[in-house]
């Protein structure tokens, strides 16, 4: 794969399929490279910034300028012989600097082209998932009931974004090794606001279905009770109900006898009916033990919940590098770390796509 893309999405993509294997060439500007490499601090010793670290790794990087002859003529070199080229330039601007995916595309028949955007092809607007987070829904149903709207906490548009690239470019890639692709099928376009969109899933559905407009639920859930955050006497718990089966047992975890025997709240509908006594009650029992008094009576009754841990403390968990990152969630290898700028451009500009074989 040979990667133009930079900031989020389209290194999440290439990250993952390079983590999965895919040999993937990083393609920077001169002198300051990707913009991630400058969004700090933190920055580790050497220099590098954790954002830029955290979607960069198992790429080798080669810096060129596309205004530039020879640059234009090494990158294309090595489009020639990609199996996948991934790019989110705005419209139009890369055809300017002399690299034309159409063109490409009709020259090399086996070419995969993906093409991440904000508003899509037709739209010269940049993305950044905060505005896409604003305009596709995310923040009005975000953030607590009577609180102003709120992004999510991770850019989590452009991640998504990514992983629907990357999910695309690797049926792309099947359905040509099987029987060959359209030209049409080559040229992939993932927008962040069609994935923000497509994201909103049963919250979307509920809306299509009642035609009434989506609220603010905090921390609840608009279909199911109780399903949210309660606080313990010394740190809030989740604990989501998730079956009438489940509602039993959490009753019988809380010593909630009164509500467990009740038949009106046997079926969730009834329980979401009743939220407020429902949630009230649960609420109350919570804070007379510890966090984790609860999350061990529940577990044992087989109640999903969990303790509100912070992101340091869900690290403590995973096999996570300062340098490499959180291991890949698919499964996938770590093999190289991130690259400085232009770390391997002299053996590139030397082998191609060999670099990987030298």
């Amino acid at each position: 794969m040979l990667d133009l893309s930079r900031v989020l999405a389209g290194p999440v993509c290439s990250m993952m399929l390079a983590d999965l294997g895919a040999d993937v060439i990083k393609v920077e500007r001169p002198g300051t490279g990707d913009e991630t490499r400058g969004w700090g601090p933190p920055f580790d010793a050497s220099g590098h910034s954790a954002y830029f670290l955290a979607v960069n790794r198992n790429k080798k990087s080669v810096s060129a300028d596309l205004s530039s002859d020879s640059d234009r003529k090494l990158v294309l070199a090595l489009i020639a012989e990609a199996d996948v080229v991934l790019e989110n330039f705005l419209p139009g601007a890369l055809t300017k600097l002399g690299v034309d995916a159409d063109k490409l595309l009709d020259q090399n028949p086996s070419l995969v082209w993906c093409t991440i955007t904000g508003f899509g092809q037709d739209s010269a607007r940049p993305g950044y998932d905060f505005v896409v987070q604003a305009e596709s829904g995310w923040m009005s149903i975000t953030g607590d009931r009577d609180g102003p709207p709120m992004k999510v906490g991770v850019a989590l548009a452009d991640v998504l974004a990514g992983k629907d690239a990357a999910i695309a470019i690797l049926a792309a890639i099947a359905e040509r090794n099987v029987g060959g692709l359209g030209r049409q099928r080559r040229h992939i376009v993932v927008s962040l606001q069609a994935t923000a969109v497509a994201a909103l899933v049963n919250v979307a559905q509920n809306v299509l279905v009642s035609g009434q407009d989506a609220q603010r639920w905090g921390n609840a859930h608009p279909n199911l009770v109780p399903y949210q955050l309660f606080e313990a006497a010394d740190r809030p718990i989740a604990i989501a109900v998730g079956s009438d089966t489940q509602w039993l047992q959490c009753t019988r975890a809380l010593r909630l006898d009164d509500l467990g025997q009740d038949p009106t709240l046997r079926a969730n509908a009834g329980r979401v009916a009743q939220r407020e006594r429902v949630v009230n009650a649960i609420a109350a029992r919570a804070k007379e033990k510890s966090a984790q008094h609860w999350i061990d009576l529940l577990c044992d009754a087989g109640v999903p919940c969990g303790l509100v841990r912070s992101v340091k403390e869900a690290l403590t968990d995973a096999d996570a590098d300062s340098i490499t990152g959180v291991p890949p969630s698919v499964p996938g290898t770590v093999r190289m770390r991130p690259p400085n700028l232009d770390e391997h451009g002299d053996a590139i500009r030397t082998l191609g796509w060999r670099v990987f074989s030298s």
